[in-house]
């Protein structure tokens, strides 16, 4: 089969009833994408890279989500036309290292006055002065409940929660 450069062969049907779909409309089963780039808030960098990645990582309401691109390549064997490789939009910039909020809501009921779910969450420095303090004698304690409650107390790695228990 004698094909272009964007693998489009003259004498092959690609109309709308063909078994051939674009390469950039394939589900993400058949695509293989490199990961996303954290741009760190650097708009420069974000533009000179071709917008591709997320500018900015995390967020607890969708609407402060950012949604970022990169570049994706089909992966072996799979036939459809177009080019094999292709920026594709819409990816969620979300980064999740492990943190579940129930896990750490339990530690904070049970074990809050020892600072354990700060110790969970990675926030050390202050989980040793709750402790010490055996947990600002439970106003510290309380406050932190009601802080993870409302969603103002995060991993400290800037991840968000783990989607499944």
């Amino acid at each position: 089969m004698d094909c272009n450069d964007n693998n489009f062969c003259p004498g092959q049907d690609y109309g709308a009833h063909s078994a051939y779909v674009p390469c950039s409309y394939l589900p993400l089963d058949f695509i293989d994408c490199d990961d996303l780039i954290d741009h760190q808030g650097n708009v420069t960098s974000l533009e000179q890279s071709g917008n591709l990645g997320c500018l900015k990582f995390g967020g607890q309401n969708s609407k402060d989500v950012y949604m970022g691109s990169r570049y994706c390549h089909v992966i072996k064997d799979i036939e459809c036309y177009g080019n094999k490789s292709f920026i594709r939009y819409g990816f969620p910039c979300l980064r999740y290292n492990g943190h579940y909020f129930v896990t750490t809501l339990l530690f904070s009921l049970l074990l809050g006055f020892l600072g354990m779910d700060r110790f969970y969450l990675g926030h050390t420095g202050t989980a040793i002065g709750k402790m010490l303090t055996i947990g600002g004698v439970g106003i510290w304690w309380i406050v932190d409940i009601i802080l993870l409650i409302t969603g103002n107390l995060m991993p400290e790695d800037g991840s968000n929660w783990m989607p499944y228990a």
